[in-house]
């Protein structure tokens, strides 16, 4: 289908850069089209500062096209026929009509390229990005119908879904990602070529995997996304810690699904992102990720009690462990990771207080063991409540209620999120007349200690304290006074 498209008939306008750089293709002679992602938001209202390029001139007529009109460019695409860049805020990528097929047993496409825009399209991920605007006329270009799929929330491939997959199996991940960012539903066909090929995912590298998972964990409606990974099987390939979540009801029924109570945490977790005041805007990868596996250490756990009870003992470290190490396969930085992790191991703290109260050096420990997570912890902690018993939901949001006023109070008083000793190691070392050494470090940790139980101290009170401490131990001389 191809029509002239007016201005009006989209909901978010066309940037002046797309049909100005139109202009300069079809001056020297070269089709141009704006293509893929940028084509199908025009429609959603939405609007991007990356925009995609389709063209018949190859790298150097590329080149040789914007050269002079570009702020800068680079050409580190050029062996897939993509040049990039960078016009006033906009990114942009011209890619040479092309197509692309991944050998069965190899994670690298095989790059021909094309000659014209419909076979071009033809090679796309879905209907719904494989649409084009020719340049500068505004002539949508739509044979797959992607249009009427946007309107109806419809995930179609242009051709048959197992050979798109086939071609790229990185197409099954952004399935699930669509599924979460659009809100679509995926076509019958393409969810059973999703089933069917699963396995294929993992010829796919790491780090592509990551990306498109982190899109998924972050899109509108993350639930969506995770299910159909799921569903499908491609999660026993990428997050098999999830799909395990699946664990089997016993005949009494004595515990809940695991699983289903995941997303749901995932959901509620989305919904307490406060971009009002700061503490953890939307979208919050890191709280949402952990939502999501904060529980994954519950299958490795279970035990069925003498009493008829089902237990899941330390299912919060040994989950934190599990998050880490697959977190790691899939090429994480350590600082999410640590994150991450940190929280899966912390989400249980918080039932302590609910069940007998805390001194305020647990209050301190929750605070400082927490650390710059402490604003997630609130919210992991909240989100963990799935209860259909409201009286049981009121009680515990009370009791955090309460948690959460103490540690402000505390705060007043105390630099909580800063918790040190009284005395650093270099005071620790003049007063006691010793060298930096293991004695050192035990002595600060005997501090911190102290003032983790009893709150801060004076430098006199921490001088005698310390002290004290170092007469006890081996290393002090016959008088350590």
């Amino acid at each position: 289908m191809v029509h002239l498209l007016e201005n009006s008939a989209l909901t978010a306008p066309l940037p002046p850069v797309v049909t100005e750089l139109g202009r300069l293709f079809a001056d020297a002679g070269h089709e141009l089209s704006l293509v893929g992602g940028p084509v199908r938001d025009l429609f959603l209202g939405r609007s991007s500062p990356d925009l995609d390029f389709t063209t018949d001139a190859d790298p150097d007529q590329t080149i040789a096209v914007i050269r002079r009109w570009a702020d800068a460019f680079w050409e580190i695409g050029r062996e897939f026929g993509t040049i990039g860049l960078r016009k006033a805020s906009f990114t942009i990528e011209v890619t040479t009509y092309r197509a692309e097929a991944y050998d069965p047993s190899s994670r690298k496409p095989v790059v021909a390229f094309g000659t014209n825009l419909e076979d071009d399209l033809l090679r796309r991920d879905f209907t719904i990005n494989a649409m084009a605007l020719r340049l500068p006329s505004l002539e949508l270009v739509d044979p797959y119908g992607g249009v009427k799929d946007l309107h109806a929330s419809l995930l179609r491939t242009p051709g048959a879904p197992s050979s798109s997959f086939s071609d790229d199996p990185l197409r099954m991940m952004r399935a699930a990602r669509f599924a979460s960012q659009l809100g679509v539903e995926v076509a019958p066909e393409v969810r059973e070529a999703m089933t069917v090929m699963a396995e294929r995912i993992t010829i796919i590298s790491a780090e592509r995997v990551r990306d498109e998972l982190t899109k998924l964990i972050n899109g509108a409606h993350p639930r969506r996304g995770v299910d159909l990974m799921v569903s499908t099987g491609l999660a026993d390939h990428i997050l098999p810690e999830v799909p395990a979540l699946r664990l089997e009801m016993d005949e009494h029924h004595r515990h809940k699904d695991v699983y289903q109570h995941s997303l749901t945490v995932l959901e509620q977790a989305c919904e307490l992102e406060t971009d009002d005041d700061g503490a953890v805007p939307a979208p919050d990868f890191v709280l949402r990720f952990a939502a999501l596996m904060h529980d994954v250490g519950k299958p490795a756990t279970r035990r069925f009690e003498s009493t008829g009870a089902v237990s899941f003992r330390h299912h919060d470290v040994v989950g934190a462990k599990l998050t880490a190490k697959r977190m790691k396969s899939l090429r994480f930085d350590n600082d999410t990771i640590k994150a991450v992790a940190r929280l899966v191991e912390l989400h249980m703290r918080f039932y302590g207080y609910g069940e007998a109260g805390w001194s305020d050096s647990a209050v301190r420990r929750y605070v400082t063991d927490a650390g710059p997570q402490l604003e997630r912890l609130h919210r992991l902690t909240r989100s963990d409540v799935t209860t259909r018993n409201r009286r049981k939901a009121e009680r515990l949001a009370f009791a955090y209620d309460d948690l959460e006023t103490r540690i402000a109070a505390l705060a007043e008083q105390e630099e909580l999120a800063s918790i040190r000793p009284d005395l650093d190691g270099q005071q620790i070392m003049a007063l006691l007349g010793i060298r930096p050494g293991p004695v050192v470090g035990r002595a600060y940790r005997f501090l911190l200690e102290e003032r983790m139980e009893h709150g801060p101290h004076t430098p006199e009170e921490a001088e005698s304290k310390l002290r004290l401490w170092w007469a006890s131990q081996p290393e002090a001389p016959g008088d350590a006074s």
